[in-house]
Protein backbone atom coordinates (compact mmCIF):
# COMPACT_ATOMS: atom_id res chain seq x y z
CA UNK A 1 0.00 0.00 0.00
CA UNK A 2 1.10 3.24 -0.82
CA UNK A 3 2.20 5.63 2.29
CA UNK A 4 -0.27 6.85 5.02
CA UNK A 5 -1.97 9.65 4.28
CA UNK A 6 -3.43 12.35 6.83
CA UNK A 7 -7.50 11.11 6.23
CA UNK A 8 -5.69 7.63 7.50
CA UNK A 9 -4.14 9.04 10.28
CA UNK A 10 -7.31 11.03 11.11
CA UNK A 11 -9.34 7.79 10.81
CA UNK A 12 -7.33 6.30 13.38
CA UNK A 13 -7.63 9.21 15.60
CA UNK A 14 -11.46 8.93 15.51
CA UNK A 15 -11.34 5.47 16.39
CA UNK A 16 -9.36 6.44 19.45
CA UNK A 17 -12.37 8.59 20.15
CA UNK A 18 -14.55 6.64 19.72
CA UNK A 19 -13.08 3.98 22.99
CA UNK A 20 -10.57 1.83 20.34
CA UNK A 21 -7.20 0.96 22.11
CA UNK A 22 -4.03 0.60 20.04
CA UNK A 23 -3.00 -2.99 19.89
CA UNK A 24 0.54 -4.67 19.49
CA UNK A 25 -1.19 -6.06 16.14
CA UNK A 26 -0.91 -5.39 12.72
CA UNK A 27 -2.99 -5.21 9.58
CA UNK A 28 -1.96 -8.53 7.60
CA UNK A 29 -2.69 -6.34 4.09
CA UNK A 30 -1.16 -3.04 5.07
CA UNK A 31 0.82 -3.56 7.82
CA UNK A 32 -0.74 -0.86 9.61
CA UNK A 33 -1.87 -1.26 13.37
CA UNK A 34 -4.87 -2.19 14.41
CA UNK A 35 -7.55 -1.31 17.29
CA UNK A 36 -9.53 -3.02 19.31
CA UNK A 37 -13.20 -1.69 20.63
CA UNK A 38 -15.26 -2.25 23.33
CA UNK A 39 -16.87 -5.03 21.53
CA UNK A 40 -13.46 -6.95 20.89
CA UNK A 41 -13.63 -6.55 17.71
CA UNK A 42 -10.06 -5.50 15.93
CA UNK A 43 -10.19 -3.15 12.87
CA UNK A 44 -7.44 -1.55 10.44
CA UNK A 45 -7.13 2.15 10.73
CA UNK A 46 -6.02 2.36 7.23
CA UNK A 47 -7.57 -0.08 5.34
CA UNK A 48 -10.97 0.51 7.50
CA UNK A 49 -11.74 -2.98 7.69
CA UNK A 50 -12.34 -5.75 10.40
CA UNK A 51 -9.63 -7.63 10.79
CA UNK A 52 -9.96 -11.54 13.02
CA UNK A 53 -7.16 -13.00 14.26
CA UNK A 54 -6.61 -16.79 14.38
CA UNK A 55 -4.48 -18.93 16.26
CA UNK A 56 -2.34 -21.80 15.05
CA UNK A 57 -4.73 -23.83 16.59
CA UNK A 58 -7.79 -22.91 15.47
CA UNK A 59 -9.72 -23.31 12.14
CA UNK A 60 -9.53 -20.00 10.36
CA UNK A 61 -12.68 -20.94 7.58
CA UNK A 62 -15.20 -21.94 11.03
CA UNK A 63 -13.91 -18.34 12.89
CA UNK A 64 -14.71 -16.77 9.34
CA UNK A 65 -18.09 -18.01 9.21
CA UNK A 66 -19.04 -17.37 12.61
CA UNK A 67 -17.87 -13.68 11.89
CA UNK A 68 -20.07 -13.24 9.23
CA UNK A 69 -23.25 -15.57 10.80
CA UNK A 70 -22.65 -12.85 13.77
CA UNK A 71 -22.56 -9.77 11.11
CA UNK A 72 -25.67 -11.16 9.04
CA UNK A 73 -27.58 -11.52 12.52
CA UNK A 74 -26.68 -8.22 13.58
CA UNK A 75 -28.02 -6.91 10.09
CA UNK A 76 -31.39 -8.80 10.43
CA UNK A 77 -31.45 -7.77 14.19
CA UNK A 78 -31.43 -3.85 13.10
CA UNK A 79 -34.10 -4.71 10.03
CA UNK A 80 -36.14 -5.98 12.59
CA UNK A 81 -36.08 -2.58 14.98
CA UNK A 82 -36.93 -0.51 11.51
CA UNK A 83 -39.74 -3.01 11.13
CA UNK A 84 -41.18 -2.18 14.40
CA UNK A 85 -41.27 1.20 14.10
CA UNK A 86 -42.81 1.11 11.14
CA UNK A 87 -45.51 -0.78 12.56
CA UNK A 88 -45.86 1.37 15.81
CA UNK A 89 -46.57 4.28 12.95
CA UNK A 90 -48.70 2.65 10.68
CA UNK A 91 -52.80 2.66 11.07
CA UNK A 92 -53.70 0.89 7.79
CA UNK A 93 -54.38 -2.39 7.75
CA UNK A 94 -53.46 -3.91 4.78
CA UNK A 95 -49.87 -2.53 5.32
CA UNK A 96 -49.56 -3.52 8.42
CA UNK A 97 -50.05 -7.33 7.33
CA UNK A 98 -47.20 -6.81 5.08
CA UNK A 99 -45.22 -5.20 8.04
CA UNK A 100 -46.00 -8.57 9.85
CA UNK A 101 -45.18 -10.79 7.19
CA UNK A 102 -41.43 -9.26 6.67
CA UNK A 103 -41.28 -9.08 10.15
CA UNK A 104 -41.91 -13.00 10.16
CA UNK A 105 -39.89 -13.41 7.89
CA UNK A 106 -37.01 -11.43 9.88
CA UNK A 107 -37.49 -13.61 13.30
CA UNK A 108 -37.82 -16.78 11.10
CA UNK A 109 -34.38 -16.17 9.30
CA UNK A 110 -32.91 -15.21 12.77
CA UNK A 111 -34.11 -18.35 14.13
CA UNK A 112 -31.94 -20.33 11.73
CA UNK A 113 -29.25 -18.68 12.31
CA UNK A 114 -29.02 -19.11 15.84
CA UNK A 115 -29.63 -22.77 15.10
CA UNK A 116 -26.36 -22.58 12.88
CA UNK A 117 -24.11 -21.13 15.46
CA UNK A 118 -24.95 -24.05 18.11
Amino acid sequence: MPPKKPEDIQHMVDMLKQGATLTELACPACSSPLFRFKDDTLWCGRCEKRVIVVKEDEDAEKITSQAQLKALENTILSKIKVVEEKIRKEEKVEDLQKLNAVLTSLLENLEKLKQMNE
